[in-house]
């Protein structure tokens, strides 16, 4: 059986041999294009991976690059506290270092309080002092107003006694001068009867005369015969009566005078009554005007305001003594410094032993919490920036992790703008720079292995889109 060799075909089909190879002078064949050899399929196929790779890759930077705003003049920034003293005192005890961890409350500085206590307690004592005065100067008023109403009472008392005294002067002065007026009229009258009685004596006794002569005549008479016993007896039993109504006229001069004597010393009596009922009027009058004087005196108005004012000012003095203990409280409170966040003591500007004066920077303290991020962007970057926007950020110090932020504000003016010579763009010669705006942004959900430490340089990228 023959065997046939079948030439290879072309693209028209037909089977032709290859053209012989080209040499050179040398005898080297020279290879053709078509001679060259194919890529493998391999090459081809990376190629054609990593051109999409980076299609993707570029496209992805694109969409991320036109909807994204990014600056790398960014850092971690926090509400730093400056600790200081707010009094002039000598340092005691220093109970933190540099980089401790402080909690709120936790004592940093003792400074020496011995003075401070002594003050207080001085305070303390003369607030004690001066509200013993204010509770004094209250109950004064209370008992101002009681006695004034007590002696008001007293008063209207007074002067209603001191008048009815000069009402019942009075009437017992008319009483006395009425007794003194009928003395008078009794001694009128006695003295008329002692008039009468002495009148009737001169004829008692010359009836007296007549009786004893007669009687004398009859005796002789009788003894001589010429008369007879019973004439004798006659003239005797007239004699004594002779001699009885003389005596008895006697008697009557003697009573009358008496009487007189006793009318008399009626009226002078009376007379006197009178006069010291008179002066007993004019006491009265006098007790009467001092005892309204006393009630005027007592019903003053001004009184108890006066006592009430006082006490006010006692009370306004305890709320100036109250203030000045508060203060010294506070200067005793004052000589122990705590931290007022949780932190972490950042620098230490004071030793123990040092006095320090008030408002002296003593500690510095960075926040553990409540960090944010300051990124300064151009002011071109800034049309479509707004507060709650989403932020990527890349921290230096953590290669390979994105925290995630919000724009919690954008500065209110440029950064140039509070410098101590800000550019004066309006005037003169100048070369326009652009500007950066500070813009704040608050980190959401920070890994807690992954602190962000104050001062930490990163990467920021609001999504404005």
């Amino acid at each position: 059986m023959e065997t046939r060799t079948e030439a290879p075909r072309t693209s028209e089909g037909r089977g032709t041999p290859p053209p012989p190879p080209l040499v050179n002078d040398r005898g080297d064949e020279i290879k053709t294009p078509s001679s060259r050899r194919k890529p493998p399929v391999i090459a081809i196929i990376a190629g054609a991976v990593v051109l999409i790779a980076v299609l993707i890759w570029g496209i992805r930077f694109l969409a991320y690059a036109t909807t994204h705003e990014t600056t790398d003049d960014a850092r971690v920034d926090a509400d730093t506290v400056t600790i200081t003293s707010k009094i002039s005192e000598r340092v005691s005890q220093i109970l933190t270092d540099t980089n401790d961890t402080v909690h709120k409350g936790q004592v940093l500085i003792v400074l020496d309080n011995r003075d401070e206590r002594t003050k207080f307690a001085q305070a303390q004592a003369a607030v004690a002092a001066q509200e013993a005065q204010a509770n004094a100067a209250q109950q004064n008023v209370q008992l101002t107003a009681e006695q004034q109403n007590a002696q008001n009472s007293q008063g209207s008392g007074g002067v209603k006694a001191a008048e009815a005294q000069v009402t019942n002067a009075e009437a017992t002065y008319q009483s006395y001068k009425q007794q003194a007026d009928a003395a008078n009229s009794a001694v009128a009258g006695a003295q008329a009867q002692l008039r009468v009685a002495q009148a009737e004596v001169p004829s008692a006794s010359a009836a007296l005369a007549k009786a004893n002569a007669d009687f004398e005549r009859y005796n002789s008479l009788v003894r001589t015969g010429d008369a007879s016993q019973q004439q004798l007896d006659a003239e005797r039993a007239t004699q004594a009566q002779a001699l009885s109504q003389y005596r008895a006229a006697l008697d009557q001069v003697t009573s009358a005078q008496t009487n007189v004597a006793q009318a008399q010393a009626r009226e002078t009596a009376a007379i006197a009554a009178a006069t010291a009922a008179q002066a007993g009027i004019g006491s009265g009058e006098g007790q009467l005007q001092t005892a309204q004087g006393r009630l005027v005196e007592s019903s003053a108005p001004s009184r108890v305001p006066a006592v009430a004012a006082q006490a006010s000012a006692a009370q306004a003095q305890v709320k100036s003594t109250v203030a000045q203990a508060q203060t010294a409280r506070d200067q005793l409170n004052y000589t122990t410094i705590r931290s007022p966040i949780d932190g972490i003591v950042g620098a230490k500007n004071v030793e123990v032993g040092a006095t320090v004066a008030p408002g002296q920077a003593l500690l510095e303290l960075v926040p553990q919490s409540n960090v944010y991020i300051t990124a300064n962007y151009k002011e071109t970057q800034l049309d479509n920036m707004k507060v709650g926007q989403d932020v990527d950020v890349d921290v230096d110090a953590y290669k390979g992790t994105t925290f995630q932020g919000r724009v919690e504000s954008i500065g209110p003016a440029s950064q140039n703008t509070f410098s101590l010579i800000p550019a004066q763009n309006a005037t003169g010669n100048f070369v326009k720079v652009t500007q950066r705006l500070p813009v704040r942004i608050s980190i959401v959900n920070a890994p807690a292995d992954k602190p962000l430490r104050v001062g930490m340089s990163v990467e920021t990228s609001v999504k404005v889109k």
